[in-house]
């Protein structure tokens, strides 16, 4: 099942997608990795269905990436009297800690944390921005405030703080249960919601260790001034445009989708782009224009994967959403100025013995025109180095390690093969020219670049390139 391209689909299972035939059929049209939306389904529901992601695993031969999505901290209003009020521009609106049901002059907001935060000229933003509060005077338990944009506000609507950084853990009880329960069921990756500062994925890292990658979603402005941190202390981010489309301008979202892209490439860190890609597939069977126009530019601007939330999870057509995606990020890869603009935003080799190999195996396969490339990893390190560079050629990555297999299928151009432990270079060709001519990379005359690290299953020790043609 070798795929015709580089960038990953991340397909999110729901109800629309649970059954074995849809799962199957999602993979054999495209999907890499699949999302398990904790914000949603019991655990039971996510159980059963990770035990058919593994089934169709087993049956394809293909590893299967599955990323475990937390909620995170959900901040919202009270309850009103009426079940709904109707805020008008210009007038004032209390929000405070009394529980008491709201009106139309005031309303419970049961989180003292956004009031420790607050300050005279923040703004709260209700049910995903539609209405606009401006703070004029707060205090511990209260905030006096005033409507700069009005509508209605009903029973337990949202609210967003975008220019304050909350004293709040990203990680809820709940999040911590999720958390627990999907590490013991075997995820791959853990995606963490409401990142702010790098100190919040150490929490993470605290609590995951060494059994999932780590992902965070970029969804607060406040990651955005921290983003080089997050980014290193991350194994990936995902650009998660729903909620950061509230806290920022909708005309800032393209510009800080590149922004974040070109740092996550310079450092070597797969990124996903999300929210919203072929969102009018949930009720069509066809895309908007605009919309694959969204998903070509993403994959233009370079990132590791395009992701599906509604139209795989509770969509009507999750199969030919996943197909629809996989031939447009096909046709793009295939246009001559892809080529040329991913090797205009290439970024700058670190001074390191790994990225100098690399650097050279990315200039070898284009000289020689090789057909593909195979990378020996026990980590993903030496793997995730060699597509930081963006070969020319696929890149073939062998590892031992099953669970590394699954993590690097959210990596661009990766196809990741779990195979057995290997002990000399004369064994690493044969296996590489075998595993290599089996998946169909290769045939007779073609080169084949390897990269790998000696002594063998020792993480970050790149430093053997080695050439050879398939015979």
């Amino acid at each position: 099942m070798r795929r015709q391209r580089n960038a990953k689909i991340v397909a999110t299972l729901g109800p629309a997608s649970s059954t074995h035939e849809t799962i199957r059929a999602l993979v054999e049209a495209g999907a890499d990795v699949f999302r398990f939306n904790f914000s949603h389904g019991s655990h039971a529901d996510h159980q059963e269905r990770l035990a058919i992601v593994r089934n169709v695993e087993r049956e394809l031969g293909r590893p299967i990436g599955v990323l475990l999505d937390l909620q995170g901290p959900k901040l919202r209003v009270g309850v009103f009297a009426e079940g709904k009020v109707v805020l008008e521009a210009g007038q004032g609106f209390r929000l405070d800690l009394d529980p008491t049901p709201g009106d139309t002059v005031r309303a419970p907001l049961p989180h003292p944390e956004i009031f420790a935060a607050l300050e005279p000229g923040a703004m709260l933003l209700i049910d995903d921005g539609r209405v606009w509060l401006e703070v004029q005077s707060c205090g511990p338990d209260f905030a006096e405030t005033r409507v700069t944009v009005g509508g209605p506000v009903s029973n337990r609507k949202g609210v967003n703080v975008p220019s304050v950084v909350l004293p709040i853990s990203p990680l809820t009880e709940k999040d911590r249960r999720d958390l627990a329960f999907g590490l013991d069921m075997g995820v791959d990756w853990v995606a963490l919601s409401f990142v702010q500062r790098p100190e919040d994925i150490d929490e993470l890292r605290g609590l995951v260790g060494n059994r999932a990658a780590v992902l965070a979603k970029l969804e607060k402005p406040a990651a955005i001034d921290a983003l080089e941190a997050i980014v290193e202390r991350c194994d990936g981010i995902m650009v998660a445009r729903g909620d950061l489309g509230v806290e920022v301008p909708p005309e800032r979202v393209p510009l800080l989708q590149k922004r974040i892209i070109h740092v996550c490439r310079r450092l070597g860190r797969p990124v996903i782009v999300a929210t919203h890609m072929l969102d009018s597939m949930v009720a069509a069977p066809v895309p908007t224009r605009a919309e694959a126009s969204d998903v070509a530019n993403a994959i233009y601007d370079g990132a590791d994967a395009v992701m599906l939330s509604a139209e795989s999870a509770s969509g009507q057509y999750p199969i030919e959403a996943v197909r629809m995606m996989d031939r447009i990020v096909r046709e793009v890869e295939h246009d001559p100025h892809y080529r040329s603009i991913i090797e205009t935003g290439h970024p700058q080799a670190d001074a390191t013995l790994a990225d100098a190999v690399c650097c050279a195996l990315r200039r070898v396969t284009h000289v020689l025109g090789a057909a593909a490339t195979v990378t020996y990893t026990s980590s993903g390190y030496t793997t995730l180095r060699a597509a930081r560079e963006r070969p020319e050629a696929p890149i073939l990555c062998l590892t031992p390690n099953i669970g590394t297999a699954r993590r690097l299928t959210l990596a661009w151009g990766v196809h990741p093969v779990h195979g057995e432990d290997i002990h000399d270079v004369a064994e690493m060709v044969e296996h590489a020219k075998s595993a290599a001519t089996e998946a169909g990379f290769v045939k007779t005359g073609d080169a084949l670049a390897i990269v790998a690290g000696i002594p063998f299953a020792h993480p970050g020790t790149t430093n053997l390139l080695h050439v050879t043609r398939i015979d």
